[in-house]
């Protein structure tokens, strides 16, 4: 009894360690036709594995969109033929106990160098779908001084809005 119990525990570990691996697998396909649908800019490719209801956040601060946003401001780049190229590097996957929620982050190789990206996914209709993703340029700490000076004489007006909104509760 002992040993089919044991058995049964073992086939069902595996089962479940297959099931994560072919999710996981899923996910870096979605991913890396994601990135290359731009590289190629291919407009619906690349917007068809966003949920209706996604957001992207880009480097600048002013850059966050919802799905319909982000596709006006990225359709120019698409029609131009010249979207963006990010290639993957290295990429961490974590999921929910259910796998119907995963998060991941990324390193890139893009034309801003060394770039992070990190999102959430969610199965929708047995389909995984980009819900949230974020871009973030990588800054060395041994540059972080620099790029801060160079981005105080950017940022301090903004700064100084959203410090006065939020004061004025907006």
């Amino acid at each position: 009894m002992k040993l089919k119990f044991l058995t049964l525990l073992f086939l069902v570990a595996s089962s479940y360690s297959s099931y994560a691996q072919n999710e996981e697998k899923a996910i870096n396909a979605l991913l890396d036709d994601w990135h290359k649908a731009a590289a190629d800019a291919n407009f619906v490719a690349y917007f068809e594995k966003m949920a209706d209801q996604s957001i992207f956040i880009g480097t600048d601060a002013g850059e966050v969109w919802n799905k319909t946003q982000f596709m006006a401001y990225a359709k120019p780049y698409f029609n131009a033929g010249k979207a963006w190229s990010f290639i993957a590097l290295k990429r961490n996957i974590y999921f929910n106990e259910q796998h119907t929620i995963a998060w991941f982050d990324e390193l890139l190789d893009t034309q801003m160098k060394l770039c992070r990206g990190s999102g959430v996914l969610e199965k929708i209709n047995g389909k995984w779908l980009i819900k949230h993703y974020v871009l973030s340029m990588t800054i060395p700490n041994e540059n972080a001084k620099e790029v801060i000076n160079t981005k105080s004489k950017l940022e301090d007006q903004l700064l100084n809005e959203l410090k006065e909104n939020k004061k004025a509760g907006n």
